[in-house]
């Protein structure tokens, strides 16, 4: 699951609306937004300020490549 659908996910499961969000993880409205809009480039210590207030963090995950990828 991408990243900004995650988090969107556990805010509305969470009841919570993007200021009460931003306010409980202590960024900003408008990170917040631009991390559920998908934008590529954020810092990772807000997006983990963001992901702990659900018992999460940002990890490295291996990537799985098909067979006809490796060349």
């Amino acid at each position: 699951m991408e990243l900004s659908k995650f988090v969107k996910q556990r805010r509305t499961g969470a009841k919570l609306t993007q200021p009460e969000l931003a306010e409980k993880a202590g960024v900003g409205l408008r990170f917040l937004r631009e991390l559920e809009q998908g934008k590529e480039s954020l810092r990772l210590d807000k997006v983990n300020q963001v992901l702990k207030l659900f018992g999460y963090t940002v990890g490295a995950v291996q990537l799985i490549v098909e067979e006809d990828e490796k060349g």
